[in-house]
């Protein structure tokens, strides 16, 4: 898959270089991009539609609102989706298999530093818990691609997408109420300014993942994606 380990940096870079910052981009514009994954939105489709953004902010005659986060993008980069999607029709398939250019070894680094990193998560009986049931599948993960011939993106991305899951439950079960419904105020007053540039399912995924970030950043748990190498 083009672009698979890049998805994100490339976004962020492309994005800053428009807006002329070397300001990292925030909380939710990672949301936002996580969104965008989930939903199989090709890299391209997001770069094009945040040049259609930007030119199209550069033509108005008066530009009393800066563009400060890829939300102004959005809906740019949903109609660029929607037209490489008509202009794909008949296509061939992407193939499932690694990149000539990836290096097994640098997924089993990566999953043996994500390992370590949940041993010492420290948040709670249960979330205590399944971290280390993470730690365990990615170590028996990093052996394993040792050995293998033929590397599957797609099959690794789903067993990190599980975990994720695991440990977002686990989470969430121990997060007191009050604090749960402080994140969810502060994704909606951050989401605001944006609501009426995007469809309200993805406004709705946008919140879960913004709180999603918020929650593994607290309890310093990796993000295990194959997205975040």
């Amino acid at each position: 898959m083009d672009n698979y380990f890049n998805y994100y940096t490339e976004i962020e870079q492309h994005f800053c270089r428009r807006r002329g910052t070397l300001l990292t981009v925030s909380t939710l514009d990672w949301a936002l991009m996580t969104t965008w994954k989930e939903a199989g939105i090709p890299l391209e489709a997001v770069l094009r539609g945040i040049d259609e953004a930007f030119e199209k902010y550069e033509r108005r005659p008066s530009k009393t609102q800066k563009i400060n986060g890829l939300a102004w993008c959005a809906q740019a980069v949903l109609t660029a989706a929607e037209e490489m999607k008509e202009a794909a029709v008949g296509a061939q398939p992407e193939k499932a298999n690694a990149e000539p250019g990836l290096q097994y070894e640098e997924i089993a680094s990566y999953f043996a530093s994500n390992a370590e990193k949940l041993r010492q998560v420290k948040a709670g009986a249960p979330v205590t818990l399944v971290a280390e049931e993470c730690a365990v599948t990615l170590t028996d993960l990093a052996s394993t691609l040792a050995t293998t011939k033929i590397l599957r993106l797609e099959d690794l991305e789903r067993r990190l997408t599980v975990m994720e899951e695991k440990l977002l439950a686990a989470l969430t079960m121990t997060t007191p109420e009050n604090e749960l419904f402080a994140l969810r105020t502060e994704a909606d007053r951050e989401i605001a300014p944006y609501r009426n540039k995007m469809p309200g399912v993805q406004i709705e995924q946008l919140q879960k993942q913004f709180i999603h970030k918020r929650l593994f950043e607290k309890a310093k748990i990796p993000r295990l994606s194959l997205f975040y190498l």
